[in-house]
């Protein structure tokens, strides 16, 4: 687990077959834990939680939303030749077709069934700069980030939701905003 993970204290430990199976697997020490209730743990307020709204062991929020827009534009202020893969920045959706960055102003959404209410930005941190395929660490994201979206002492790409209603989300799914910070 990230250092600094809070969540870990509330998560039921599974067995020492389990541990063992995933140690052989992954060939260092392990351990399997479960959260028996997912309702347990909440969204912290300084990430945007409300009362009574729920993260399980996912970061900060249920939902990560990123932009191909925005990342056609961080790949063109990076130059070079291979475009950063979307999956450095571990989103849950991605949408294509709004204006880059124009999420930062978006304060509700709806995707396809389900409405969502924005709880933050989501601030970047060095994981970025591990290539998903290949392992290899650099430089980048972060150092363009900082250059052209940093503020508050942070680095930010991608916007964090908070679903208000069940429902399933399908490829493809329509993207309405229906609340913005723009007035």
């Amino acid at each position: 687990m990230p250092v600094g993970f809070t969540g870990l204290d509330q998560a039921i430990p599974a067995d020492d077959e389990a541990h063992a199976w995933f140690s052989r697997l992954l060939g260092r020490t392990a351990r399997l834990v479960w959260l028996d209730d997912p309702r347990r743990r909440t969204i912290d307020p300084a990430h945007g939680g409300l009362p009574g709204e729920v993260v399980s062991f996912a970061w900060d929020a249920p939902l990560l939303l990123t932009s191909a827009a925005s990342l056609r534009v961080l790949d063109a202020q990076i130059g070079g030749d291979t475009p950063l893969d979307m999956a450095r920045f571990r989103p849950n959706a991605v949408i294509d077709g709004a204006e880059p960055y124009v999420e930062d102003s978006w304060t509700d959404i709806r995707i396809g069934e389900v409405d969502f209410r924005v709880s933050e930005l989501c601030d970047r941190c060095a994981v970025t700069t591990i290539d998903p395929v290949t392992l290899v660490k650099g430089k980048e994201p972060i150092r363009t980030l900082a250059k052209h979206r940093r503020w508050d002492g942070k680095t930010w790409f991608g916007i964090r939701l908070v679903p208000r209603n069940p429902g399933r989300l399908r490829l493809g799914d329509p993207v309405t905003v229906t609340s913005d910070g723009r007035g």
